[in-house]
Parts: C-alpha cells; structure tokens; sequence
C-alpha cells in the first residue's frame, strides 16, 4: 500500500513539475507579483498554490494552456486564469485573471499590460 501511495506521489510531484516550469505559468505568476492592484490585495510575498488545474500541451512550437493557478500572500487569497495559444514559438496570451478571492474583484493583467 504505501509503495502504491508513494508511486502516485511520484507521479504527480513530476506533473505538477512540469506543470509549474512552463512559460505560460511562470509569465502569469510574474505578471501577478509585478501588478501594484494584486500585491496592495494580498500582500507580499504572493506564493503559487501547490495544486493548479487545468492543462498545458505542447508539441515543439505550438500548444495551448488553460491553468487556474491558486495564489496567496499574507492578507488574501486568489486565482489567476490562464488560457494561451503558443504558435511558432511565442506563447499568445488570450485570458490573464487574476480573481481575489475575499471580493471576488477581477484584475485583468493583459489589459494593465497593454497600457
């Protein structure tokens, strides 16, 4: 039983590695930490949560992501929402969400990047 235990650990440590090493969730968990809005709500430093859902496929340079990434910080709680298209190479970037958790506000990261 605990060998079985232990393999599904494994296993999922080494999704969850993956998962957490790509781009497409490094660039959202950086934009997040870097906007004035997400850090005045839940504070510094602004932690990734251990369990994102969703998925990431990529097959050379093309794929696609849809994440909800559970963060934290010292005052609060949220979720950033991912969805991306990686086309020759560069990842496009069609939904980046941050929801705070507390009041349910919806920061939209493209949009404050755009500006």
């Amino acid at each position: 039983m605990a060998l079985v235990a232990g393999f599904v650990f494994a296993i999922m440590s080494a999704i969850l590695g993956v998962l957490k090493s790509s781009d497409a969730y490094q660039y959202a968990l950086s934009s997040a930490r870097e906007n004035p809005a997400i850090t005045s709500a839940l504070g510094t430093p602004i932690k990734d949560g251990f369990f994102p859902s969703g998925n990431i496929n990529v097959s050379g340079p093309s794929g696609e992501a849809k994440l909800a990434i559970p963060i934290s910080g010292p005052k609060g709680e949220g979720t950033i929402y991912l969805e991306a298209r990686k086309s020759a190479g560069e990842w496009s970037y069609f939904v980046l969400v941050v929801q705070i958790e507390q009041t349910k506000q919806r920061i939209n990261l493209l949009e404050l990047k755009k500006g």
